[in-house]
């Protein structure tokens, strides 16, 4: 019923300090799929579809955040459900990709591993959904645009590829979510999105992100502006001689006679 892409992508923080982000985004023509398949966190990301179960979503990000390696975690999970021939579960942590699609998972179904990512789909109108996903991502894979923006773009690829193969669902949802291992960053409002019913999920998607973008850069734009309001009144302070918060003369409380 879905299709989506997990990735890695390691960088440089701005203290010169090594870091990584990992994200998901998936897409589908049924609605709510952000509730049920993409899970992340700064120990990885994951993907659960096909016919879901949510908990392999949790679990393996509990379990990668326990010091699990992806591989291992995800087997682990899949041994345990006696509904693992209908699953879907594929994802990346720090290190290494897994990528699962059980015999009983409906056609066109398949995946992919990359060497930072993994795309796995089903229900699909064909190979090349996955293929174009992918692609689309290599293309510019640790690029200048945030990854929200390009795990959105890789979506649209598997889209315009044909996508979910059920075209008489036209409710449909899309959804992407992307953490990092920075200890103390303001995640972007544009990390975390969903559309949870609409007939253009990923065009929907791409609005919503863009939106949140030029909200989050206003905000950004408001308070460095305030700050450097404040820094500009507490040099003028200085200059006069009095403390920062000092009253101004003519701000002085005299007292009645």
């Amino acid at each position: 019923m879905t299709f989506s892409i997990c990735v890695r992508e390691r960088y440089t923080d701005e203290d010169g300090d090594d870091q990584t982000r990992f994200g998901v985004a998936v897409t589908t023509r049924l609605p709510g799929v952000g509730t049920l398949c993409p899970f992340a966190s700064a120990d990885g990301a994951v993907a659960t579809q096909s016919l879901v179960n949510v908990e392999l979503g949790r679990k393996g990000i509990e379990y990668l955040g326990d010091g699990l390696a992806v591989d291992d975690a995800l087997e682990a999970l899949l041994n345990a459900d006696e509904g693992s021939a209908q699953r879907q579960l594929h994802g990346v942590d720090a290190d290494g990709t897994f990528a699962f699609s059980g015999d009983e998972c409906n056609g066109w179904y398949g995946h992919r591993e990359g060497e930072n990512y993994t795309v796995a789909g089903n229900l699909l109108t064909g190979e090349d959904v996955v293929e174009d996903t992918a692609a689309a991502y290599e293309s510019d894979a640790h690029g200048d645009a945030p990854l929200a923006e390009r795990l959105i773009d890789a979506l649209a690829a598997g889209h315009a590829a044909g996508g979910d193969k059920r075209e008489d669902l036209e409710v449909q949802s899309a959804a992407l979510l992307v953490c990092n291992t920075e200890e103390e960053t303001d995640d972007p409002y544009y990390n975390d999105l969903r559309v949870d019913a609409s007939e253009t999920p990923v065009a929907d998607l791409r609005e919503t992100y863009e939106t949140a973008k030029r909200g989050y850069e206003t905000v950004l734009e408001k308070y460095a502006d305030e700050e450097t309001d404040d820094e500009r009144e507490a040099d003028e302070a200085t200059d006069d001689g009095r403390e920062p918060d000092e009253a101004t003369d003519d701000e002085t409380e005299t007292d009645d006679e």
